[in-house]
């Protein structure tokens, strides 16, 4: 049987969960599939969306939302998203961009010894705070992707304290949700990205694991999924839930099926 992500992992947008934290992890694959996933979902369930776009610009996502039935444009307009372009925000540091007078780059980090980011927490907490005019359903932060920080030199120590002050402030304070992307690989030498992984693991509430097939391409699978959903901390006897899907990448959805039940096999 084919099914879609929102049925895997019974999400409605008429009701969105709040207070979770989800990893979005890749290994050997494009886990970008999954942000666009819950990009298009927040909005369409009304929930008020920060998206701290570290890897790609505004148009690359939009080309793709719209494909997914969202405008991120009219989102924008709205009022409903706040969309952080890390590319423009680097360039304008590094090349001297004059920002408006009361605002500060939230990416000005990657100018000093890159410890420092405290401007960019402060630009979420600040998108995300509800005003008297906001009829939105719970905040949403979106990082894509948390791993772009550690090339930029940032500490492991400073991404995961950037993650725990946006954890109290959206999670715990203003009862919303946090989805984040990294990618690792099980063999790589990088051990600042795997303890930055590693620690997301045991903070997150939901892991979706997207990993490449080990028998290389096939046109009718384009990989397989993990889904972690962790057990209630406060019910210590209860286990983690693991179950794995293989998945196809379409035009406008991507569908999901129990191994070996592929059009290939089938």
């Amino acid at each position: 049987m084919f099914v879609e992500l929102n049925e895997l992992l019974n999400a409605s947008p008429e009701r969105p969960e709040q207070g979770k934290l989800t990893l979005l992890r890749d290994t050997k694959t494009d886990g970008s599939f999954l942000v666009h996933h819950f990009l298009s979902f927040y909005l369409k369930a009304g929930c008020k969306v920060c998206f701290v776009a570290l890897l790609q610009s505004f148009s690359h996502y939009n080309i793709i939302a719209q494909k997914l039935g969202v405008s991120l444009t009219a989102a924008k307009e709205r009022g409903q998203l706040v969309f952080l372009e890390g590319l423009k925000s680097c360039f304008d540091v590094f090349f001297g961009e004059e920002q408006h007078v009361g605002q500060t780059n939230p990416l000005q980090f990657v100018s000093k010894d890159g410890s420092n980011l405290k401007t960019m927490y402060e630009f979420v907490r600040t998108s995300l705070m509800a005003s008297g005019s906001d009829s939105w359903k719970c905040p949403v932060l979106l990082v894509d992707d948390l791993s772009v920080l550690l090339s930029l030199g940032v500490r492991p120590v400073d991404v995961l304290d950037f993650i725990h002050y946006c954890r109290v402030a959206v999670c715990s304070q203003l009862k919303g949700n946090i989805v984040v992307l990294v990618h690792s690989n099980d063999d790589s030498e990088d051990e600042e990205n795997e303890l930055v992984v590693n620690s997301l693991c045991h903070q997150s509430n939901l892991i979706l694991w997207a990993e490449g097939l080990a028998t290389g391409f096939c046109k009718d699978v384009h990989g397989q999924l993990k889904i972690i959903q962790k057990g209630s901390s406060e019910l210590k006897a209860e286990k983690n839930l693991l179950r794995i899907y293989q998945y196809k990448i379409q035009d406008k959805n991507v569908t999901f099926f129990a191994r070996g039940m592929s059009a290939a096999v089938l």
